[in-house]
């Protein structure tokens, strides 16, 4: 069997002014990053503001497992798919993370005959937007600490500074950290810490802002810190928005690649969905939505995460109107979730599928609570036995669920078809959507109701510091916000190892952050970590590459 790489590899791609041709882009619409990459225009949503939008199709999932679900592979496939049947489609999708990639998790370019290609290029540095998010990121760092060691007129508390420093890699050493040491010309000592870049709120601003000049408000909101008389200090303050925004001014213009069957897609921006919104750009969404009839796209993690923040805050800032969904699943993380370890997960049962089964209850009825039309896709894998198959597709159809097994890992587009058909129809359905929470409810009453209603908790318990930090934001104005759940991936609870679907559980509210400047306030629950760590033997360990420029062991 053929490693996802080595079908990459061998793969067509188009020269990507044929991709660019087949969207009917100007000259002016885009320009080449190299012969298979390029940059659309941040511009050209403005050019075509009056032509129709295209429907959105939404891809999610259950929790994830180690066993993996393949949603961006099934989103991938999807795009695929409705191509084969006529329609004209484009994927929108996340850029990878460098820490993930080099880490456990793998990356984000979808797999098998359903990848967007250059896959090597996509997960390693793409065209350098991560960079450019790490730079802007620690350049406001950088300004920081600067006024404070140049006087500090703006009478910062260097104990009460919440700009975090970031870099693009899994570096558990550098969660805590001192910086300004060596003396009176090296700074002011204080305690800092560092975050994954996909955490930053700059990554999470670029993913919501509508031009650069909405990128530039946004960016001049940002909440760096206290005052000593405990008063927000912002980016505008410092004076700085300008030169933020200079070097975004790249990153925030739309990436255009292509995927193994030649369908266009479109990467953009890569917030984590455990710890910020988890979704590709607004600018790219609605980028796709002028240019195409029918947009894929996906959120990262679980339905209790990705699909969440992308209807609760992606939608509501940037209108986006979500025509269907895709609940991905697989047996074997049914399996996993039903109790069977990893190392068994090869052998056929029955009876993990029943416990595990509830895992995906669970996410058919937060979309539901949504309002919106969904179809479970089983995404194939070769060690599934037919019974196992058949087993979740009749309890599917006994709970009158629409069902598709896809097999787009194998076979590309064709093994989405039924997929697509059904995604079509459902697509052109009645809706009645409904939001989790309104932007008039409190901090409180948002952070319960989605515990509630899309985790399935008994409720909420607020610690003191997040009691007292929901008091100080509404008494700033910032009640109206939505809210952004930092939470395990892995479990429906905030504990990751509560697996299936857990029941009468607390969520546990350890803290909040402001991230005015992208229009949400964080909320952390248990113990979840801004900055991941890496396994004991990293993914990177299998990487290398050879003397003619060919990368091997990369996924």
């Amino acid at each position: 069997m053929k490693t996802d790489i080595e079908i990459a590899q061998q793969a067509t791609l188009k020269p990507i002014e044929q991709i660019a041709e087949q969207l009917e882009l100007a000259e002016e619409d885009w320009e080449p990053f190299g012969r298979t990459k390029a940059k659309i225009s941040d511009r050209l949503l403005q050019k075509l503001e009056d032509k129709p939008d295209g429907k959105v199709i939404l891809v999610t999932s259950i929790n994830p497992t180690p066993a993996g679900e393949g949603k961006s592979t099934v989103a991938v496939g999807l795009g695929q798919a409705l191509n084969k049947i006529g329609k004209k489609a484009i994927i929108a999708l996340r850029e990878p993370s460098l820490g993930p990639v080099m880490g456990i998790k793998g990356g984000a370019a979808g797999g098998g005959y359903s990848q967007v290609l250059p896959m090597e290029e996509i997960n390693l540095h793409f065209t350098g937007d991560l960079h450019a998010i790490t730079a802007a990121n620690n350049l406001l760092a950088a300004i920081i600490d600067n006024h404070i060691h140049q006087g500090n007129a703006l009478n910062i508390d260097p104990r009460r500074i919440e700009w975090k420093r970031v870099m693009d890699m899994n570096d558990r050493s550098l969660r805590n950290i001192i910086v300004g040491l060596g003396g009176p010309k090296q700074g002011s000592p204080r305690e800092d810490h560092f975050q994954i870049t996909v955490a930053s709120e700059i990554m999470a601003i670029l993913c919501l802002a509508k031009d650069l000049e909405d990128l530039k408000e946004r960016l001049s909101n940002i909440v760096i810190g206290y005052t000593y008389d405990e008063q927000p200090v912002q980016v505008r303050d410092l004076e700085v928005e300008g030169a933020l925004t200079l070097l975004l001014k790249d990153a925030i213009k739309p990436n255009l690649v292509q995927t193994t069957e030649n369908t266009p897609a479109i990467i953009h921006g890569g917030p984590f969905a455990n710890i910020a919104h988890g979704c590709n750009s607004i600018m790219a969404t609605k980028t796709a939505q002028k240019l195409a009839d029918y947009v894929v796209t996906e959120a990262g993690f679980g339905a209790d995460l990705g699909a969440e923040k992308f209807l609760d805050i992606k939608s509501r800032i940037g209108k986006i109107r979500t025509d269907a969904v895709v609940i991905v699943a697989t047996i074997r993380a049914l399996k996993m979730h039903g109790g069977v370890p990893k190392d068994a997960l090869k052998e056929e049962n029955l009876e993990a599928l029943k416990e595990g089964v509830k895992n995906l209850q669970k996410h058919i009825e937060t979309i539901k609570h949504f309002g919106l039309p969904f179809v479970v896709a089983i995404n194939k894998f070769p060690t599934d036995t037919e019974q196992e198959l058949e087993w979740v597709e009749r309890w599917c159809l006994e709970q009158d669920i629409d069902v598709a097994l896809t097999d787009v890992w194998g076979k590309g587009g064709e093994g989405g078809i039924l997929l697509a058909k059904k995604v079509v129809e459902k697509a052109a359905s009645p809706q009645t959507f409904q939001p989790i929470y309104e932007l008039e409810d409190s901090l409180e009453a948002k952070i319960r109701k989605i515990a509630q209603i899309v985790y399935g908790a008994k409720d909420i318990e607020l610690s003191p510091k997040a009691q007292q930090q929901i008091a100080y934001y509404e008494k700033q104005g910032w009640g109206n916000l939505p809210v952004c759940m930092a939470k395990t991936q892995y479990s429906l609870s905030d504990d990751p190892k509560k697996i299936g679907r857990p029941e009468n559980f607390m969520i546990h509210i350890r803290e909040l952050k402001p991230s005015v400047g992208a229009g949400f306030i964080v909320v952390l629950t248990g113990d979840v970590m801004t900055m991941p760590g890496l396994p004991k033997k990293p993914a990177a360990l299998n990487m290398n590459v050879e003397n003619s420029g060919k990368i091997t062991g990369l996924f």
